[in-house]
């Protein structure tokens, strides 16, 4: 889903919906206060944000179960399957599963990791116990309260940031930005501080820094005309990337959405 542009602002529209981002926070709130969340038996590092898509969610959780690789330690993925049809839970097969199934966030992870998808995350857990997992980490679900987190890393965009500050379906927030940096144990601040977030910060909270930057396949593209598809939430942080190394850009926006399939 592409971000609506009154998101990111004041209009007619906001303030429409405004009433029914009330409704959405608070039942956000009533079902976060209701559920006991279940426990498994190793770490589970959730990496979640506040606003819907284009924080730079997906990236955070690459990084961190590389850097738990890193040290030795074996993540599996836990996934809801954002976009596909499969609640779970199951381990994803790359050469079997498509993204009208899992989701494409999901075959992104399981390119790097074991990942599970289920809509239900404790279950989830459960198997990702059972697959092996030393260290579980979460792709969102910062606002599910169904499974223990021992880490909350919240990711916010500098650029972004938190929007018009509206909720669902008035602005992109799941939650008031207080109540959700609340739970938080850490913020991951990606790219340039555009909004001067850091004072919203509450001060007990450890603010970590990050950039996403190209990795070594686009230097493949230098010099050189191609076609580009982008499907994330903000993908105007997409084009940087392609824009610099290729010798011709011209955007475009697809408004009907598709899949590519294999070749049976």
């Amino acid at each position: 889903m592409r971000t609506p542009e009154f998101w990111c602002g004041e209009g007619p529209l906001t303030r429409i919906l405004e009433p029914f981002g009330l409704l959405y926070g608070a039942a956000t709130a009533w079902r976060l206060a209701r559920t006991h969340p279940q426990r498994v038996s190793v770490p589970v590092v959730c990496v979640g944000n506040l606003v819907a898509g284009g924080a730079g969610k997906t990236p955070v959780a690459l990084a961190v179960a590389r850097h738990l690789r890193d040290k030795g330690r074996h993540p599996v993925f836990l996934s809801r399957g954002h976009g596909g049809t499969a609640r779970g839970p199951l381990r994803v097969d790359p050469a079997r599963d498509g993204p009208e199934r899992v989701g494409d966030e999901a075959l992104l992870l399981a390119a790097e990791a074991p990942t599970i998808v289920a809509r239900l995350r404790a279950a989830g857990a459960r198997l990702a116990v059972a697959e092996g997992a030393e260290v579980i980490v979460m792709d969102d679900g910062h606002q599910n309260p169904g499974l223990y987190k021992n880490v909350a890393l919240v990711v916010v965009d500098g650029g972004y940031g938190f929007g018009n500050g509206r909720l669902l379906p008035a602005g992109p927030l799941r939650e008031p930005v207080a109540r959700g940096l609340a739970r938080a144990s850490a913020v991951v601040l990606v790219g340039e501080d555009r909004q001067n977030l850091i004072r919203r910060f509450p001060a007990t909270v450890p603010v970590l820094r990050a950039h996403l930057v190209p990795g070594p396949e686009a230097a493949l593209l230098a010099g050189r005309r191609v076609v580009a598809f982008a499907g994330i939430g903000r993908p105007e942080k997409f084009l940087p990337v392609i824009r610099s190394p290729t010798t011709g850009f011209m955007p475009r926006s697809i408004s009907n959405p598709f899949w590519t399939r294999r070749s049976p």
